[in-house]
């Protein structure tokens, strides 16, 4: 059996702030935005190339057992490009507040950039070049075959 990381609820305070932060700063496509039951509005987004995508509700966490997680709380989201340049250059046009690259290590995959969506929410840009010929999934798993 095969699982495939599809979407992440996004803990957001204000919906319709965040669809548009995410759709116009980040660059996200607009999948759904919708009443797809009564009294629950799903908002999904999903970036260029993503096959996982993040959902904004206000009930949605009414569906999932647990506590309800803040707006803002989530951390260490991560999206990956095969040019960190050309995605902070369109990032920045976009007029989002990013953080210029960092190179933590000459490897390919240890340059990142950094920025927080209206609540807080924090991500990370990792640059990972061979991304243009092969999928991450294929690159770390010959990764982790080589050590």
């Amino acid at each position: 059996m095969q699982y495939t990381l599809e979407v992440i609820p996004l803990p957001v305070s204000d919906i319709d702030r965040a669809r548009d932060f995410y759709r116009d700063k980040v660059g996200f496509h607009v999948d759904i935005d919708q009443e797809v039951m009564p009294g629950m509005r799903i908002v999904q987004l999903t970036p260029p190339g993503s096959g996982c995508s993040i959902a904004l509700g206000d009930t949605i966490w009414e569906t999932m057992e647990g506590p309800r997680p803040a707006p803002g709380s989530y951390q260490g989201l991560q999206l990956c490009v095969p040019d960190i340049k050309a995605a902070h250059a369109e990032l920045v046009e976009r007029g989002l507040e990013v953080s210029d690259p960092v190179q933590y290590a000459p490897a390919d995959g240890a340059t990142f950039m950094y920025f927080k969506d209206p609540d807080g929410n924090g991500w990370a840009i990792q640059e990972y070049r061979q991304r243009v010929d092969k999928p991450l999934h294929e690159l770390l798993r010959e990764l982790a075959a080589q050590q």
